[in-house]
């Protein structure tokens, strides 16, 4: 994302945001929280994006509402990461990957920027095939040629970049209210049982060895690494200030930011599972695994608008997610080795995995499921140096993690690897 391109726009956010934070606008509570909301809707497509279609809708299907309550955690989870990012390079004015580059030794650093490069390409795969297959299932369109038309929207999206930071994240923001009203829709078209719902929110539960697999699928489609990587980048240089009050203040609102963004990615994620529960699972159709099967079964089951609705959901949640994480894949190489390339090309590049995926015939579903267990490779290498770089009040000043802070996020990012290695063994050694 460009640091110094300005808009209009942008101006008048900063502005705003200025303003608000020195106490000397007459505007409504609401109002003045407004110029500060954005990089965290940006970042909160990773957890929309088709991978959580694939996990969702099989936990639903196969299991019901049981496995709300692991949305509710993973999306409390997420919500600390991202504060933590947000942070990291609002405090500091430099991005995670750009820490890692100057803290640890270079063979380590190229290390990283060798396993997250990996990991980028794999959350741009899955993107990029859940934005293909939503033109495929709401057209017709090939596979290929939707590959194609997917390029073509993503490079036109981060276009927007050249007008500044405040127009792009108002056309995520925008894709990803759409994503969430589509989900509005189908929970009420669906009906779903409202205190089955209610007593899985809160209840945690097992059922057997394949919910636990089913969870830790979710947890590993829910926290992302390069979302984390994202968003610290995001914050650097949007709105600076050097007062220690007025930062602290930014800190506040940019919580806030998170909470709502993160929020609706929670609420977005527990409608999937909800639409399948109350669809797949209460009709006894607990087969239903892979994102065409829904598509496909919820027009007898439901009617054609529920179909059309799900369609669009998945192209939307395709394409913005596509985008961001060509941004994301962006940021990474930029702070690890100080290299940049254009948006086009690398959008160009990171096509070719995808269109051979689609070229061989893979089915897409598997192919969105095991992205996801490359992605869990790459979890470690993002949390990890997160936790260090926040703990230290050297790098971090007067926003330096509370040691409470410290020990919920070692513990969640424990439990994210554990659970990220169990998957893995669990997808490779299934016996």
């Amino acid at each position: 994302m460009p640091k110094n391109s300005s808009s209009n726009l942008d101006s008048r956010t900063v502005q705003s945001a200025l303003e608000a934070l020195s106490r000397e606008t007459k505007q409504s509570r609401l109002a003045r929280v407004f110029p500060f909301l954005g990089p965290a809707f940006i970042a909160s497509v990773a957890y929309v994006d088709p991978g959580n279609f694939a996990t969702n809708i099989q936990g639903g299907a196969q299991f019901g509402y049981l496995l709300l309550w692991v949305i509710i955690a993973s999306n409390l989870m997420a919500m600390l990461i991202q504060t933590l990012s947000a942070k990291l390079g609002l405090a500091t004015g430099q991005n995670l990957a750009e820490h890692c580059r100057n803290q640890f030794p270079k063979p380590v650093s190229i290390a990283m920027w060798v396993i997250m490069e990996a990991v980028a390409m794999a959350t741009d795969l899955a993107e990029f095939m859940g934005a293909a297959l939503g033109f495929q299932l709401l057209f017709g369109i090939p596979l290929l040629a939707g590959a194609i038309l997917t390029a073509l929207a993503t490079i036109a999206i981060l276009g927007m970049e050249r007008f500044g930071f405040r127009p792009l994240e108002a056309v995520i923001s925008a894709m990803v209210a759409v994503i969430a009203l589509c989900y509005v829709a189908e929970i009420f078209i669906a009906s779903p049982n409202w205190g089955d719902i209610a007593g899985h929110v809160v209840r945690p539960a097992f059922a057997g060895r394949e919910s636990v697999l089913l969870a830790t699928g979710i947890i590993g489609a829910t926290v992302m690494p390069h979302a984390i990587f994202l968003h610290s980048s995001l914050m650097q240089g949007r709105i600076v200030v050097k007062d220690r009050r007025k930062l602290r203040t930014l800190y506040r609102y940019e919580i806030m930011d998170v909470v709502i963004a993160m929020g609706i990615a929670s609420f977005v994620n527990m409608s999937m599972l909800i639409m399948a529960a109350s669809t797949f699972y209460a009709t006894g159709k607990t087969s239903i695994a892979t994102i065409e099967e829904a598509y496909r079964t919820l027009e007898p089951l439901l009617g054609p608008a529920a179909k059309f609705i799900f369609g669009v959901s998945l192209l939307f949640s395709g394409l913005s997610s596509s985008s961001v994480g060509t941004s994301a894949g962006q940021v990474i190489m930029q702070g690890f080795i100080q290299r940049h390339i254009r948006p086009w090309i690398r959008r160009v590049v990171t096509m070719a995995p995808s269109l051979f995926v689609i070229a061989m015939g893979y089915d897409p579903t598997r192919t969105l499921v095991i992205s996801q267990v490359v992605l869990s490779f790459g979890l470690p290498f993002a949390i990890i140096p997160l936790v260090l770089f926040t703990r230290r009040r050297d790098l971090m000043g007067d926003l330096v993690n509370k040691p409470v802070t410290t020990v919920f996020a070692s513990l969640a990012a424990t439990l994210i690897v554990a659970l990220n290695i169990y998957l893995i063994v669990a997808t490779f050694f299934p016996g």
